[in-house]
Order: structure tokens, then C-alpha cells, then sequence
């Protein structure tokens, strides 16, 4: 009987090997994704041991001459159940990463993808087959886990506490992956001033190079909590305000025709501006000593704004020289109450 049982087990094993192999593998590639391939690959053998240790252990539960040995045997096939699955499980564990890795990692700007889910996978792993040891003390070895639940729980505690800045920047670095306020390539500026191209965002910190060829690095929990300029986002193109002034008994009409002409200039053929955008001029201030406006352009990116301001003052100098429109140096009149004084 016991040899019909495992003879029976192996067909049927054989069977479910026969069907994954055949009808599920064809009909999983299919699919959009390889997911589903990669998993199926993973459990044909699990499924095939796990339907031959069933029947073993069927077929030796039927065994007159086992009967005092129940009690060993069902531990033991419970262990090998628990390392199946544990085994399964893990093996799942790595086919959905390394999936998830040539996918969609490898294609994503940052590198915070390959170093995030090697740690991820060992903490996934880790916690399984803890489990799986702690369920084999318990019903194998009879062991209460109880107290040792207890133990490894202010084990973690300290750890945790331990590690609270590390951990503060990892889940940081979570954070930003995720809500993506920043990306490899932006640039962007800090409450604090500082200025620079985001290089790399890795588990523990941010790189940022600045224009003159500097790194700052920051700690990602720092700069989680930081107040942030991103200025390529929503669009790499923006606007630069040019504070500019003229004396006040210079021609307005005149002043901001000749400066919207030279503005169009810059726009049309300097390189970094907005080719098609349409600079205009805004007066806005009496001075002390001029009359105030603002320029308004348009470049491409914000380092394009260094080389488009630098041509505009400079030909915007040159055309007020010749059209005579005078910016006045600061000055104060002062008025003596009679000239003997």
C-alpha cells in the first residue's frame, strides 16, 4: 500500500511537472511581462518535491512497523515542509527583484535603485527565514518562542536606536525616490544659497555639484526637511528679471522702445535665450536718483541667464550711449537755508 501511495505521488508530481511545463509555460509567455515566467521557473521544483513528500508521508503514516515513530516522522516532514516553502519563498524573493532590477531599474536615472534593493532583498530574507527558524523550534523542537520574540524585540529596539540616523536616511532616500521633488541632472538651489547640478542620490546621501566644480554632499534626511528651488522642474525654460533704471528726464516711450529692441536682439542671437519668445519691459519705481524697470527675458536653462545678461548690458550700454539716454549716478541736492550759511 505505502508503495502505491509514493508510486502514485511520483505520477502525479510527474503530471503537474508535465502540465506547468507544457501548457502554463505557454500560456504565461503570452503575457506583457516576464514576471510570470520567472516565477513559474522558480516553483516547478518546489511544487514537484512538495507533492512527492506528501506522499512519502502519507505512505509511511500507513507503515504498522512506524507506528511508534509517527510523532518523529511528522516533525521531520514538517521541518522539510518549512525549508520548502522557506526555499520557495526566497527563491521568489530574488526571481521578483532581479525582475524588477532589468526592468525598470537599470532604465531609471538614479543609481538609488541597484543600491536600495540589494538591501531590501538581504532585510525580505533575512525576516523569512527567521520566521522559518522560529516555527521550526516551535513545532519541531517543541521550543516556546515566546520569550525569545521578547528578546529580539528590544534586540531591534536597540538597533534601531543605534542606527536612527542611518535609518533617518534611508527611508529619507525612500522619500525622494518616491515623490521625486528632485532628479539626476537638476538644478537646484537650497534655503541656505548653495547651488548646484543633483549628481547622485544614493541611500545615505545627495551628491550636488556646483558650477564651479565642487561637490556638496548632503545627508538625505537633511535635505528632505530642506525648503528646495528646483529650477527644471515643472520646465527647464524660465524667466530672468534685468532691474534696470534711466534718468529722469530721459524719454520713457523712447527708453522702452530702443531697450525692447535690443532685448529682441539678445533673444533672437544669443545663445541659451528663447528664441521665440517676446521680451517687454515693466517701469515700476520712482528712485532717488532714476527712474526704475525691469527687463524681462527668456532662456532655455538657468545657466543660459549668465552669458544673455552679460550681452545684454553690454549692448544695451552701447545703444543708450548713442541714442543719448542717460542712467544718473546717485546723488543728493542739498538746500542751505540762506547762501550765508
Amino acid at each position: 500500500m505505502a508503495l502505491i501511495i509514493i508510486t502514485g505521488s511520483a505520477i502525479f508530481a510527474k503530471l503537474v511537472s508535465f502540465i506547468l511545463e507544457k501548457i502554463v509555460t505557454k500560456w504565461v509567455k503570452k503575457t506583457n511581462t516576464t514576471l510570470d515566467d520567472e516565477i513559474l521557473k522558480i516553483i516547478k521544483l518546489p511544487v514537484f518535491l512538495t507533492i512527492l513528500f506528501i506522499g512519502t508521508y502519507i505512505a509511511l503514516m500507513q507503515l504498522n512497523i512506524l507506528l511508534e515513530h509517527h510523532q518523529e516522522i511528522q516533525k521531520i516532514f514538517t521541518a522539510a515542509f518549512i525549508l520548502i516553502a522557506t526555499i520557495s519563498v526566497t527563491r521568489i524573493i530574488n526571481g521578483v527583484i532581479r525582475w524588477y532590477t532589468v526592468e525598470f531599474a537599470l532604465k531609471t536615472e538614479t543609481k538609488f535603485d541597484e543600491q536600495f534593493l540589494p538591501v531590501v532583498r538581504k532585510i525580505i530574507i533575512g525576516f523569512v527565514y527567521a520566521i522559518a527558524i522560529m516555527l521550526i523550534l516551535r513545532e519541531v523542537f517543541d521550543v516556546e518562542i515566546t520569550p525569545l520574540l521578547a528578546s529580539l524585540g528590544i534586540v531591534g529596539l536597540a538597533v534601531a536606536l543605534a542606527l536612527q540616523d542611518t535609518l533617518s536616511n534611508f527611508f529619507a532616500g525612500v522619500y525622494l525616490i518616491a515623490d521625486r521633488p528632485i532628479r539626476i541632472g537638476d538644478y537646484i538651489e537650497l534655503e541656505n544659497g548653495m547651488k548646484g547640478y543633483i549628481e547622485d542620490i544614493g541611500w545615505r546621501s545627495v551628491r550636488i555639484k556646483t558650477l564651479p566644480n565642487n561637490y556638496i554632499i548632503i545627508p538625505n534626511s537633511k535635505l528632505a526637511q530642506s525648503i528646495i528651488t528646483n529650477y527644471y522642474a515643472p520646465e527647464q525654460e524660465m524667466s530672468i528679471v534685468v532691474p534696470c533704471c534711466v534718468s529722469y528726464g530721459s524719454d520713457l516711450e523712447k527708453v522702452e522702445k530702443i531697450t525692447i529692441e535690443v532685448a529682441k536682439e539678445i533673444q533672437q542671437n544669443v545663445l541659451g535665450a528663447v528664441k521665440n519668445f517676446e521680451p517687454f519691459i515693466r517701469y515700476n519705481n520712482f528712485g532717488d536718483s532714476n527712474i526704475d524697470f525691469s527687463m524681462i527675458l527668456r532662456v532655455e536653462k538657468f545657466v543660459d541667464q549668465y552669458l544673455v545678461l552679460h550681452e545684454f548690458i553690454k549692448k544695451l550700454m552701447t545703444r543708450y550711449d548713442k541714442e543719448g539716454i542717460e542712467i544718473s549716478f546717485p546723488a543728493r541736492n542739498i538746500y542751505f537755508k540762506n547762501e550765508k550759511q
